[in-house]
């Protein structure tokens, strides 16, 4: 009967991660076609044992588990498993847990180990005989059209992480995957031949992220407005297949789009928001744990990096601690996992049922000898190709808002506070782009783009009100940040070649091209085609792992330690393209910056991983001859390279200064001074402005990819080479064309006009490379710690007097405040005299009374110039 292979199938996942369930009610149930379980418990021990996160689960709970199996029209009808609220709540994982744990590793291991009990019959079991009536073959298919069609629903999905005073929550409302024909419609579908394919649709349903901060006592005592509000957004798969036998894709495209993402962030929020940005990133690098030395790879490609030694480091140096990277073994275990130690890569995969042919004995017994931890000397008789991984995350319209809040108490003493905020600033971007591409060790690929990016100002700052609602000023002017284009003049670009574009070969029945190596990479996505498909912002970060030897790359799992060093070449390049960008710095947006820099800066978190003292340690052994040719033949570094494109800088007259409130905050004190006098917001127009324009900007820094272990074998040779000295510094180059600076004034449009320069355009290169590891250096007088050259062919400064006195009183404009002066008196004789005609006329319906300055230039300079009368 079909329900002796079906039941198992979806008892063992049921009862591998749910508490106190009785096996023969569940089977009983599954039999009768629908199940309905309340009020489950997580196995939360498993779920730690399997994620191998640096995360612990405080809770977890289903309140309502639902299975239907149709069991007549199994060959047309998907299997629907519903969840109805689940709630799991998190927190990091810290040293005592850490302790625990290997104090109870044994009990760890049993937890292992009966899971492997459960899953082992379950695999021998689908492999039984099977009715008389039914061909395994034909089981066998059916089993995989069952698999491959199963609907997941999930209602009110509530995941919590504590930390500190922090508590970030996100409330999925509903989700649903389910598999779609080759129009992303909702289908049964099968892997048939020849397209091999399989399609499924993940669509996520109002979104709710809150971040809110708890008191001592672990309350929250008002709640913070969303992070982000009910966002839906849809994610499409797609698995492309080598043969219909195949266990795993040979392709996996996983991409997600989202039409609108609305962001907003409280002064509150900012430090608990990048609290949880910091933790991303020390994930990322692995700085904090989640797994020991010498466990299974995590799938970022800085723990790849970091899996080499270098010449002259040996056993004895790495278990000392002198070098922070992990052993090579990373590579050998990540191309064969074991079951007790795999990857989230390879648990998210184990979620995918194995469908095992009573045929295929050489798998069964592979299997056998990894349950008893007898795997073979040669893993890649038995390790697939790695898959190549497309994952990419597309958004139409993005915004971050930052509010500024003010708590109020309502009349009665008893009323809880309410909290309100006030929206001051607004980032928004069209057309974002993040796409993932990699295959296994060898090959990482991430690039990231923008189409279009502004940033504006919105309503009044620190009681002065410069943009609220009744101030008539226009869009315009709160914009005082500028780059690329619009999604109406660059259409669709930031989708192509997604599964979202109908133009993409996944849409048209075609199997999809990916480069995978390192030339052919780098003449497609230049700096060109960068700006071409995005313009305003455009990343390409490739991380290669390439065999010397010419060998397969998948072979590198084999290579024995003595070969792993000289046979492999990695290489790490970060491209960075900032298009055309035009930048307005007056008092509303300064003071918007500098107030999202004080209330970033109003925490007291410890970072999660604090710099090391440099410890210098004696060599052990000293490299050999031919270790030290395999240096001077290829010694991997991280290359980063910068260009920016037609920046334009202005610096306009300060409309108002409080900078004696903010910076202080700033620049390390503990409370700001009082704010005294709010001055009131006299808009001056036309706004005298400095300007500085550039044509191009190119930078480039490259440091040593193992710095640790390289400076420590080439400080310990007699007489280095230059070449192995050049690559033991940091080296930066930076290379500016076409730079000037001059006067500008804005015009009733709201353009600018012409620059009157002060200084001419000019051209200039700097040259530095700094040392590694210094200490290691401090006996060698003759190597140079530090080198800088720079290259200045012509430079001009040019000013009238005039001029210089309206750049005084524009500098003067911004630093009063900081030094209990009076800014300048600026007199329209002035201007007339700078700009050589008459001054722009302001544009009606703006504020009337100009900005009395309190000091006048004839006090500063002792000479009678005609006083302020009217500027407009």
């Amino acid at each position: 009967m079909l329900e002796s292979y079906v039941t198992p199938l979806l008892m063992s996942y049921v009862n591998k991660y749910i508490k106190n369930l009785k096996p023969s009610d569940l089977q009983l149930s599954l039999w009768g076609g629908d199940v309905v379980l309340s009020k489950l418990d997580l196995k939360l021990d498993v779920l730690e044992q399997e994620l191998k996160l640096p995360f612990t689960f405080m809770s977890g709970h289903i309140h309502e588990l639902r299975i239907h199996v149709p069991w007549t029209k199994l060959g047309s009808e998907p299997v629907v498993i519903t969840i109805n609220t689940m709630e799991c709540i998190l927190k990091l994982r810290d040293g005592a847990q850490d302790d625990h744990e290997s104090g109870s590793s044994s009990t760890s291991r049993s937890v292992s180990d009966s899971s492997k009990a459960v899953a082992k019959p379950r695999r021998l079991q689908q492999a039984a005989p099977s009715d008389p009536d039914l061909p395994p073959g034909y089981v066998q298919s059916l089993i995989r059209r069952v698999v491959n069609n199963v609907n997941i629903v999930v209602n009110n999905l509530i995941l919590k992480y504590v930390e500190d005073d922090i508590v970030l929550s996100v409330n999925i409302t509903s989700a649903e995957c389910y598999t779609v024909e080759d129009i992303w419609e909702r289908a049964f579908m099968d892997i048939t031949a020849p397209e091999l394919v399989l399609r499924k649709v993940i669509n996520f349903a109002d979104c709710t992220v809150c971040l809110d901060k708890r008191n001592a006592s672990g309350k929250i005592e008002f709640y913070q407005d969303p992070l982000l509000y009910k966002c839906s957004f849809r994610t499409r798969l797609h698995f492309t297949y080598d043969n219909i036998n195949s266990k795993i894709p040979s392709v996996i495209k996983i991409q997600t789009m989202v039409e609108s993402l609305k962001l907003s962030i409280t002064d509150q929020q900012l430090p608990m928001f990048i609290r949880i940005l910091e933790l991303i990133i020390a994930l990322y690098y692995g700085e904090i744990g989640g797994h020991k030395e010498g466990e299974g790879e995590d799938g970022s490609v800085h723990v790849r990096e970091a899996g080499a030694i270098l010449p002259g480091m040996d056993e004895d140096m790495e278990s000392q601690g002198t070098s922070q990277y992990s052993s090579p073994d990373l590579y050998m275990e990540s191309g064969c996992p074991e079951e007790g130690d795999q990857s989230w890569v390879t648990w998210a995969w184990s979620f995918v049922p194995a469908i095992v042919d009573p045929e295929e004995e050489f798998e069964e017994g592979l299997y056998q000898q990894r349950e008893t931890g007898d795997i073979p000397n040669n893993p890649q008789q038995h390790t697939p190709k790695d898959p190549i991984v497309s994952i990419g995350f597309y958004c139409t319209k993005a915004s971050v808002t930052f509010k500024l809040t003010e708590t109020q108490s309502e009349s009665s003493y008893y009323s809880p506070q309410k909290v309100k905020s006030r929206e001051v600033l607004s980032l928004e971007q069209e057309g974002i782009t993040i796409e993932v591409l990699m295959m296994g060790e060898p090959f990482f690929d991430c690039q990231i783009g923008f189409v279009g990016c502004r940033a504006l100002c919105l309503k009044g700052i620190m009681g002065v009100r410069d943009f609220e609602e009744n101030m008539n000023r226009r869009e315009e002017d709160a914009v005082f940040f500028s780059c690329g284009d619009s999604l109406k003049s660059k259409g669709m670009t930031y989708l192509t070649n997604s599964l979202f574009d109908y133009r993409s070969p996944e849409n048209n029945g075609v199997r999809a091209e990916f480069i995978l190596d390192t030339a052919n990479h780098k003449e497609t996505y230049t700096e060109i085609a960068g700006m071409q498909r995005f313009g305003a912002f455009y990343m390409d970060y490739l991380y290669t792992m390439e065999n010397s030897s010419g060998k397969d790359s998948q072979e590198f799992s084999v290579v024995s330690m003595e070969e792993v060093v000289p046979a492999i070449q990695e290489t790490s390049i970060k491209r960075l393209v900032v298009g055309p960008l035009d930048v307005r710095l007056h008092s509303s947006a300064v003071h918007r910056i500098l107030k999202m820099v004080t209330c970033a800066m109003d925490h007291e978190y410890e970072p999660y991983c604090k710099p090391q003292r440099e410890m210098v340690e004696e060599s052990h052994g000293a490299a050999t001859p031919e270790e030290i040719s395999s240096l001077e033949e290829f010694i991997p570094t991280r290359l980063t390279c910068l260009t920016l494109l037609s920046v334009s800088v202005t610096v306009s007259m300060a409309e108002f200064n409080l900078l004696h409130t903010l910076m202080p905050v700033i620049m390390g004190c503990k409370t700001a001074p009082g704010p005294g006098n709010m001055p009131v917001f006299q808009p001056v127009r036309p706004l005298p402005s400095v300007q500085f324009q550039v044509e191009r900007v190119n930078v480039e820094h490259t440091v040593p990819m193992y710095a640790p272990e390289l400076v420590s074998t080439v400080s310990s040779l007699s007489q280095p080479s230059d070449n192995l000295l050049h690559h033991c510094n940091a080296h930066l180059y930076l290379k500016v064309f076409g730079f000037q600076a001059g006067l500008t004034c804005q015009d009733s449009t709201g353009g600018f006009l012409p620059l009157i320069p002060i200084i001419p355009s000019f051209s200039t290169a700097l040259y530095g490379k700094l040392i590694q590891m210094p200490a290691y250096w401090s006996k060698r007088s003759s190597v140079p710690t530090t080198e800088c050259i720079f290259e200045l062919p012509h430079f001009t400064v040019q000013a009238t007097r005039a001029q210089t006195l309206l750049l005084q009183a524009i500098c003067q404009s911004w630093t009063h405040s900081m030094v209990n002066g009076a800014p300048l008196t600026l007199s329209e004789s002035l201007l007339r005299e700078v700009y050589k005609g008459p001054v722009p006329a302001h544009r009606k319906n703006a504020a009337c009374d100009g900005w009395i300055l309190l000091s006048s230039l004839n006090r500063l300079f002792g000479t009678e110039l005609p006083k302020l009368h009217s500027i407009f």
